[in-house]
């Protein structure tokens, strides 16, 4: 994938603190990222920490994020936190 262009990354099964590292520690290709959550079984706060973790990775790299599909536990998660407005949710 080039700079400039958008990868899609799919985000499925559980994301909790058992699977967060691993899921953190995969590469994520160049260029801008969608994350589509719309897989997302289980998750817990872990999900929310990662999520924000990667739009860090991403302000310091200069992509641009899109969340897609983010589960309502998520989103309630986000908003619980007062992190829901940090999060370039697309509909």
């Amino acid at each position: 994938m080039a700079p400039g262009e958008t990868a899609t990354v799919k985000l499925e099964g559980a994301l909790t603190m058992r699977t967060a590292a691993a899921i953190f520690a995969r590469p994520l290709p160049a260029g801008d990222w969608t994350f589509d959550c719309g897989g997302l079984g289980e998750i817990d706060s872990s999900a929310l920490a990662l999520l924000l973790a990667w739009l860090r990775r991403a302000k310091a790299r200069g992509t641009k994020v899109e969340l897609r599909a983010l589960p309502e536990a998520l989103l309630a998660l986000a908003r619980l936190y007062g992190v829901d407005t940090l999060l370039p949710i697309q509909e």
